[in-house]
Formats: C-alpha cells, structure tokens, sequence
C-alpha cells in the first residue's frame, strides 16, 4: 500500500468526522500495489444509514483530505443504504484494504 501511516491517519478522522465513526473507508486502485507509481487515491466509504446528501458529503471529505495532505487527485466512491450500486462497488470490496 502506498499510503503513509500520517495519509492513513488524514483520511480515517475525516471521514469519521464527515461520515461518522462507524463508516468505512477502503483503499483500492493503484495505490494499493506497491510495485505501481503515481495515481490518485481511490477510496471507497461504506456506512449503514441513509444519507440525505451524498454528493456533498464526498465532495467534503474530498476537500478536508486534501486540506490535510495537498493537492492531489482523490476519487471518492460511496456505499450507502439507497445508493444505486455498480461493478466498481465489488472491486473496491474485493481488492481494497480496509484503512
């Protein structure tokens, strides 16, 4: 994984904070092999109870990550009661390693 445990740290409290303490965040995409190089960081959020403004709430955990660590490229994928589900879901569950 190429993530550092700061980036780690970044990412879990703010998505605590925007989505709550029992979400989950996934990483997944290229930055989990290590032998790859560059790349945006793919995330993907799971929690158990709708959520009244989804877009939103990604764009701000978007926004408070790259607050933290700078600029750069970051993907949010949410997984939410009510959300329309796509393929992207399963290779993100499948492939991802729960930060």
């Amino acid at each position: 994984m190429r993530l550092n445990q700061h980036d780690i740290d970044v990412i879990k409290a703010a998505t605590a904070d925007i989505f709550g303490k029992e979400a989950e965040v996934r990483l997944f995409g290229s930055r989990v092999d290590d032998a790859a190089r560059g790349g945006d960081i793919d995330l993907m959020v799971t929690v158990t109870q709708p959520l009244d403004n989804p877009a939103w709430d990604c764009a701000r955990l978007e926004g408070s990550i790259i607050m933290k660590l700078g600029e750069q490229k970051i993907d949010v994928l949410l997984e939410a009661p009510g959300l329309k589900r796509f393929p992207i879901h399963e290779i993100a569950r499948e492939q991802g390693i729960r930060l």
